[in-house]
């Protein structure tokens, strides 16, 4: 693992705007997330409304590493039984009433990274009561991770309190997909460390004063089995439930934390 990067404050600035920014992107975009909408017209939205503050989509031609090809779309959206990475443009999808759709969207704002997810059902909650049930879970573990993080946080720390969340929610009645959690960010998309979305207290990377992460609970209703598709990108639930994932960026500061991607 390389070195953790510890954030000036000039450049903890430069990521508070951007993540406004963000948040403004994602919930216009959430407004918009409407019965007989395609995921492609939200993808040409999404890079309007970059263009409009003069941000760059961070996905938009982003390579990961062992990607085949670089990413086609400005936002990643997912729905229903796909977990991450959905292409928006390729293959699009007409929403309907009851479809539980993430939209998950990283911002290059003065050349500061920041990422952010959030998780709806098209024409509300009472359309899908076990997806909007799966994305309660999903922010309240996202909270309550965020309410613990101060310097000498450890990644173990986090993963246990999302995971106290979605394990104690009726007996553990969601699902953790092991090998997807958050990262650190900022002059990239993806930097270290790893944040897992489970773990045990006392272990893994101490956080420090400066450091700034994204913080994303994922669930799936059922199993933690997923696929790649062809496409190269899209993870789905291999027997076809639901999939949530809520996201922020967050700086340590030297009393707790910040969220950056808030209006």
């Amino acid at each position: 693992m390389s070195k953790i990067i510890i954030y000036t404050k000039k450049e903890i600035e430069i990521l508070k705007e951007g993540g406004k920014i963000l948040y403004t992107i994602l919930h216009t975009l959430k407004d918009e997330t409407l019965e007989n909408v395609s995921t492609k017209d939200l993808d040409t939205r999404a890079r309007g409304l970059c263009i409009e503050h003069n941000a760059i989509p961070a996905f938009l031609n982003y390579t990961p590493g062992g990607a085949p090809r670089p990413f086609p779309g400005s936002i990643c959206i997912s729905v229903n039984h796909e977990v991450v990475h959905g292409i928006p443009n390729e293959k699009p999808r007409v929403l309907k009433k009851g479809d539980v759709v993430t939209l998950d969207m990283g911002l290059k704002f003065k050349d500061m990274f920041t990422d952010s997810a959030i998780t709806l059902v098209v024409g509300g909650g009472e359309y899908n009561k076990v997806g909007q049930e799966m994305i309660d879970v999903a922010t309240r573990s996202l909270n309550n991770a965020i309410d613990m993080l101060k310097p000498g946080v450890r990644t173990g720390d986090i993963g246990q309190a999302i995971e106290d969340v979605v394990r104690g929610n009726k007996g553990g009645k969601f699902k953790i997909p092991i090998i997807l959690g958050g990262h650190g960010i900022g002059h990239s998309i993806h930097e270290d460390p790893f944040i897992p979305n489970f773990g045990k207290r006392g272990e893994g990377v101490i956080l420090k004063e400066g450091n700034v992460i994204a913080i994303e609970p994922i669930l799936t209703e059922k199993s933690t089995a997923m696929n790649q598709l062809s496409d190269g990108y899209t993870f789905v639930t291999q027997d076809k439930s639901l999939a949530v994932h809520v996201e922020h960026t967050i700086v340590v500061t030297k009393d707790g934390c910040e969220i950056v991607t808030i209006g």
